[in-house]
């Protein structure tokens, strides 16, 4: 082999893995980081009816569920108003799965569920109006929450290759966003 050759070789060496591939669609990798800077984003929310039964929820964790294919957060909640009394901090883990938008080219959270509560001291009245305001509360944070809004540029070689964002698959550390090809839209 010529000095050339080699030089070729070893200048494609980065992107074998790509072709490499049994299926040769791009894949988008949404990381851990991205996914909890556009969850804290929507944070903090006030939640409930002033006086009586109020929620302040702020600092999120995210979590990454791949086992049931959901994201989720894990939020801090101060309870106020007449139905709670002095309640200390509690925490409410919310999930929810993904999709993809085609109008604005963003994947969002959708199908909120609420899958845990710890929250010390909690009277029975206490813990009768947290239930009615928690269902209000997961679809509030879920709500058009968009966690990423693909750019021209992360689209440009899908869009070339006639595909479009279909399958998000949540890992252990972000989503991973796999490609179709693009349905005819009716117009």
């Amino acid at each position: 082999m010529d000095r050339r050759s080699f030089v070729a070789a070893l200048a494609g060496w980065p992107a074998l893995p790509l072709f490499a591939q049994d299926d040769p669609r791009p894949r988008h990798r949404l990381s851990a980081a991205q996914l909890h800077e556009a969850l804290s984003a929507r944070f903090p929310l006030l939640l409930g009816i002033p006086g009586l039964a109020q929620i302040q929820v702020s600092a999120p964790r995210l979590l990454l569920l791949p086992a049931r294919n959901k994201l989720g957060a894990s939020l801090h909640a101060e309870a106020s108003g007449s139905a709670f009394g002095r309640l200390p901090p509690g925490e409410v883990d919310v999930v929810f799965a993904l999709r993809y938008e085609s109008a604005d080219r963003s994947v969002r959270a959708h199908e909120p569920d609420i899958v845990g509560i710890d929250w010390p001291g909690l009277t029975a009245e206490g813990k009768q109006a947290l239930q009615s305001l928690l269902p209000g509360m997961a679809r509030e944070v879920a709500a058009e929450l968009v966690l990423h809004k693909f750019t021209s540029r992360e689209l440009a070689l899908p869009d070339t290759m006639g595909l479009e964002p279909s399958t998000l698959t949540v890992v252990d550390d972000g989503v991973v966003v796999e490609f179709r090809e693009k349905r005819m839209r009716a117009g």
